[in-house]
């Protein structure tokens, strides 16, 4: 096994190859290379999203350049389910050969969208390249960081009026024996991986102790991108569609080649909380707050909310 980064890795059992992935020179590296799994991605809350945007397509577009220069013979790539989108009609479970739906946008499922597209130009460029698309479902495990496990940071559960949403997890090893599967070629193509089944909301509040605050649609994503749009969150207001609305997939390859998840979802958001109790999180801002930033779920809650008790308040004084 060839470990490929920008520095040397402390994983004893890899030979390590130091370089960028972005730089041309890597079909040089991986010429004796025959399946290449690209992780190398910037999919951080915080990041600037122009320079995660230009580093993940970069890296992306290099590796499968280089690999078909190189005659890799297979190149195993991770986005996520999010491509599916996060709808309230949406079926549940949506099958893994669904439309992709989600909304072009400046967020990281605008990356993983981005990604695919070159995934897709690549298989017509390079027919000998085999391409496999892992899309697992809300990540979770240690150190993972992302919108999804942010919303369980904060002091309420947004949701929207008229729609419950259904909560699916993938946990990293999980989504490693998945990896492994695709990169000896016993899966391939497009690629759903995540715990069986679902959690309802009821159960999710019934787990963490969280309340929910349940809003107008409108309301909701109205003030989520007016925030976007002012900077006080980094991330669209379409990041919240998958808090508040159902994106369960069916992994349906990944069952019929014998493969079944070691967590459940129930254990898999268990530590979730667990992860959760060792951040120092206000409103869903990371602390120290000047190095920090509201996610948009956080950030919608908090003005909304804070608006509303004004509103009680001034009503009171009437009275």
């Amino acid at each position: 096994m060839v470990a490929i980064d920008e520095e040397r890795g402390d994983v004893q059992e890899a030979t390590w190859r130091v370089i960028d992935v972005r730089d041309p020179l890597l079909a040089n590296r991986i010429s004796d290379i025959d399946v290449v799994v690209h992780l190398a991605g910037d999919y951080a809350v915080d990041s600037d999203p122009r320079e995660r945007r230009a580093y993940n397509l970069r890296a992306a577009q290099t590796v499968l350049t280089a690999s078909a220069a190189a005659r890799v013979r297979r190149v195993v790539l991770l986005t996520s389910a999010m491509v599916y989108g996060a709808a309230a009609e949406n079926e549940v479970p949506l099958p893994e050969d669904a439309p992709v739906a989600a909304e072009p946008d400046t967020g990281v499922v605008g990356d993983h969208l981005e990604i695919e597209a070159l995934a897709r130009r690549s298989l017509r460029s390079h027919p000998g390249l085999e391409v496999t698309v892992l899309r697992p479902a809300a990540v979770v495990g240690p150190g993972v960081d992302t919108v999804i496990t942010r919303h369980f940071e904060s002091p309420r559960l947004l949701t929207v009026k008229g729609c419950s949403p259904r909560w699916q997890f993938c946990h990293v090893d999980d989504l490693l024996s998945a990896l492994e599967l695709a990169a000896r070629g016993v899966v391939g193509g497009v690629v759903a991986v995540g715990c069986d089944g679902w959690l309802e909301q009821e159960q999710v509040e019934e787990m963490s102790g969280l309340r929910r605050f349940e809003l107008p649609a409108g309301l909701t994503f109205g003030t989520a991108q007016r925030l976007h749009r002012l900077g006080i969150t980094p991330a669209p207001a379409t990041d919240l569609h998958y808090v508040v609305y159902p994106w369960v997939v069916d992994c349906t390859s990944l069952r019929e080649a014998g493969w079944k998840p070691a967590w459940t979802n129930e254990a898999a958001f268990g530590q979730l909380l667990e992860l959760r109790e060792k951040a120092t999180t206000v409103v869903g801002r990371r602390l120290p707050v000047k190095e920090a930033t509201l996610t948009a779920a956080g950030a919608t809650v908090a003005v909304i909310g804070t608006a509303a008790i004004v509103r009680q308040v001034r009503r009171k004084r009437r009275q």
